[in-house]
This record gives structure tokens, sequence and C-alpha cells, in this order.
């Protein structure tokens, strides 16, 4: 597993764990304060996330959900 799998994973667990009240762009600006990348990567990250099919209208698809769930697991572990 590469570094941008890693990124793409964690940044779909985030999303996962979102409060309902919270946004993407919320998410995005929670994991550059914690120094996971820099915005101009978050943003293209979260677009190809978009492009890959893993997030749509704000929301996590299934595809999106299955991989923040099997990251979830990654980490208990």
């Amino acid at each position: 597993m590469n570094e941008d799998d890693i990124i793409k994973k964690v940044t779909l667990l985030g999303i996962l764990k979102k409060k309902p009240d919270e946004t993407l762009n919320d998410v995005m600006l929670m994991l550059v304060d914690t120094g996971m990348y820099e915005m101009k990567e978050a943003k293209q990250v979260f677009k190809e996330l978009k492009a890959g099919q893993y997030i749509s209208n704000g929301q996590l698809t299934l595809k999106g959900i299955t991989v923040a769930k099997e990251t979830e697991q990654e980490f208990k572990q």
C-alpha cells in the first residue's frame, strides 16, 4: 500500500466518522489541521475520491463506506 492509498483511506475514514452537521469541507479542514496534507493536496484527494465514485453529493457512496470500514478495521488490528 503506497502513501496515496493511505491518505485516501484515512480521508474516507474521516468522512465516515464526521458528525451529521459537518460537511466534507469541514472534514477537509480538520484533516489539513492535523498536518496530514496541505490544502492543495486535500482538494486533489477529494477530487480523486469523487472521480473514483467514493463520494457523491457530499456523502460516501457504498464503495466509499466499504473502504472506510475496511480501513477502520485495519487500524484496530
